[in-house]
């Protein structure tokens, strides 16, 4: 099993204290620092983009972990590697240039992330297994935070772990939406290795609630 990392999503974060919440996380034992990219047109909101990260890669030395919830991601690879990116994941069905999107990520310098909306078959990601370093299950509609944990996808991780160990690849598996102290140890026991979660880390003792999931995510064994 790869190493387990907490990546906390600043979506959540009050960003009138943005510098001070991430250092919290990161003195909790956070690794990354997640990005949710929203534009209005591919998921039904509109976050951040390429100012907040920049000002963010000027303070932290941390993974900065993006994705990009956005129609036709390709545009604007380069901008976001730039910017500070050393993860970019894209949506599936946000562009018809799958492969040349991955290509451009890794030209960029950054390791490429690929991801599918919960009702998209997981089947549809497993010709990409060995092109991209990361997968991203959404356990929750893309789009908005807070949203409550979607049970099904632990059998969308199970089943991407498989594959990629059928391929012999080793790829992280990221899992985004609903994450908490009820759940972590499930969503690891499944074969995921990286675990987003907003409102769980920034609600409250940042720091604590950082220390308290990275402990819940370890609870459970490999499966």
């Amino acid at each position: 099993m790869n190493h387990r990392i907490l990546a906390p999503s600043i979506l959540s974060a009050d960003f009138m204290n943005l510098g001070e919440d991430i250092a919290e996380t990161i003195e909790g034992g956070a690794e990354y620092i997640h990005f949710d990219v929203m534009d209005g047109i591919f998921v039904p909101n509109i976050s951040f983009g390429l100012p907040v990260l920049s000002s963010v890669r000027k303070g932290t030395k941390s993974v900065l972990d993006v994705h990009l919830m956005i129609d036709r991601p390709e545009r604007y690879v380069d901008r976001f590697a730039a910017a500070g990116a050393d993860i970019i994941t894209f949506h599936y069905e946000a562009t018809s240039e799958v492969t040349d999107t991955i290509n451009k990520i890794h030209a960029s310098g950054a390791r490429a992330g690929i991801s599918i909306k919960p009702g998209t078959p997981v089947d549809v990601l497993f010709p990409y297994i060995s092109m991209v370093d990361m997968i991203l299950v959404m356990s929750v509609e893309p789009g908005f935070g807070g949203q409550k944990f979607m049970p099904e996808a632990l059998k969308r991780i199970a089943d991407i772990k498989e594959e990629a160990e059928r391929q012999l690849r080793g790829i992280d598996i990221e899992t985004d939406g609903g994450i908490g102290l009820q759940n972590a140890a499930d969503v690891t026991g499944a074969g995921s290795n990286i675990l987003v979660a907003g409102s769980a880390v920034f609600r409250g003792n940042i720091r604590r609630n950082t220390i308290d999931l990275l402990a819940a995510m370890n609870q459970q064994g490999d499966k």
